[in-house]
């Protein structure tokens, strides 16, 4: 009996130990997920107390603060032709110099009628400009086409460089094409503050479709170019018979020089609609086909019509009927030119006087320097390349958004684009 006793003495102990340290292992987990899941709960709910208290703050700071102004819209890019012939690298570089802005692109070209002396000189005075090498926006056509300002070389060579800025840059938004004789009237901040604020829709093309005059000297002979053909510059000839005016689409007129959306660039470039390439066609045998290609393209395509401001951005003088060639404008002339408004203006000489005038009160620019701008980042020889989306506009902003103004109002006003 006392065996037995002592027996389940024996195995009491352990069991009630074993008891115990089971029950402080249960204890013990309940406390500790008690815990934890106190400590997620009140995670969650600090968290959410914390969101709540912080979008208080940020919604009474919105109340309590002025709206911000709205953006300005992006700076927009400009790509130049800045084109020349024989004798014009001095006048091709001197307006170069004038419009550059290292946010722009720029393709020169001197034709095959100037000498090859020229042209490596121009090419020389690209690749050691400083600027030019840091920045890398100026290209020059080394293989020089022939050109006729009369024929359809000169169209030839417009599209040309308008394939060579599709092709090297992808982001401008506006083709502007120049000869050695054009020179700004505003600054290229002054033009890229104006232009920031418009659909980058819009074409500037002066056109018409009153053909007058034009009709029987221009449209209805048949010329041929030489230049397509030679290496040698001569003049366009006629033949016979003449031709009637065409059925298929109606012929506009115009200004040689213009101002021209990527949008309207790509159509003519890469023709996915047979309207570009038919027209190049047959402009190639009308007179002085530069004045009516483009015209004739934007204002019979149903997507682009609606795009054209009736303006080439340029102030010309001209004979009354036009003769070929306008005036060449001097220092009598500088009053219209600021009155005008224009961008640009032609044709100048060489280092004529209205030049420097046009250099010192428009442009603030010194001799065989740039026009300074917001990007030049230490002085007006702008020798340093700063911020180039740094604008500084002046005047001639003024006188160019008040121009433009009118023209796109006067355009939405009649809706008599391309008539």
């Amino acid at each position: 009996m006392m065996k037995s006793m002592n027996m389940e003495k024996k195995w009491l102990f352990p069991l009630v130990l074993s008891v115990f340290v089971c029950f402080f292992i249960v204890v013990t987990s309940f406390n500790m997920g008690l815990i934890t899941s106190l400590h997620t709960i009140n995670s969650i709910f600090s968290s959410h107390v914390k969101i709540n208290e912080s979008n208080t703050y940020f919604a009474e700071s919105k109340i309590n603060q002025p709206p911000p102004p709205p953006a300005r819209p992006p700076v927009p890019r400009f790509a130049y032709l800045v084109a020349g012939s024989k004798g014009d690298l001095d006048k091709l570089w001197r307006t170069l110099q004038a419009l550059y802005h290292p946010w722009n692109y720029y393709v020169v070209h001197l034709d095959l009628e100037s000498s090859i002396k020229e042209r490596l000189e121009l090419a020389s005075r690209v690749q050691k400009d400083p600027v030019f090498a840091q920045v890398g926006n100026v290209h020059m056509i080394t293989k020089a086409n022939m050109v006729t300002y009369r024929g359809p070389t000169m169209v030839a060579n417009t599209l040309h460089a308008c394939a060579i800025l599709l092709k090297k840059y992808t982001d401008w938004d506006w083709f502007i094409n120049l000869s050695a004789s054009d020179y700004p009237l505003v600054t290229q901040d002054d033009l890229l503050y104006t232009f920031s604020d418009l659909k980058r829709e819009f074409n500037f093309i002066e056109y018409t479709s009153r053909l007058g005059w034009k009709e029987g000297q221009r449209a209805m002979p048949l010329i041929v170019d030489p230049g397509l053909y030679k290496t040698t510059k001569s003049d366009v000839f006629w033949v016979s018979p003449r031709r009637g005016l065409p059925t298929a689409f109606k012929l506009f007129t115009g200004s040689a020089w213009m101002i021209l959306s990527r949008a309207f660039v790509e159509y003519c470039i890469w023709g996915w609609d047979n309207l570009p390439r038919t027209l190049l066609m047959y402009y190639t045998n009308f007179v002085s086909s530069p004045e009516g290609y483009f015209q004739t393209v934007a204002c019979n395509a149903p997507e682009f019509n609606r795009t054209v401001i009736n303006h080439d951005m340029h102030y010309i003088s001209w004979d009354r009927p036009p003769k070929q060639h306008p005036h060449n404008l001097n220092l009598n002339d500088t009053a219209k030119m600021i009155a005008s408004g224009a961008a640009f203006a032609r044709k100048f000489k060489r280092d004529d006087p209205v030049l420097d005038k046009i250099d010192k009160e428009l442009l603030h620019r010194s001799n065989d320097c740039f026009t300074p701008g917001g990007w030049c980042a230490r002085n007006r020889s702008c020798l340093k390349v700063g911020n180039p989306t740094r604008l500084k506009p002046g005047p001639g902003a003024k006188r160019l958004r008040r121009l433009i103004g009118k023209l796109v109002l006067s355009t939405n006003t009649s809706q008599q684009q391309c008539k």
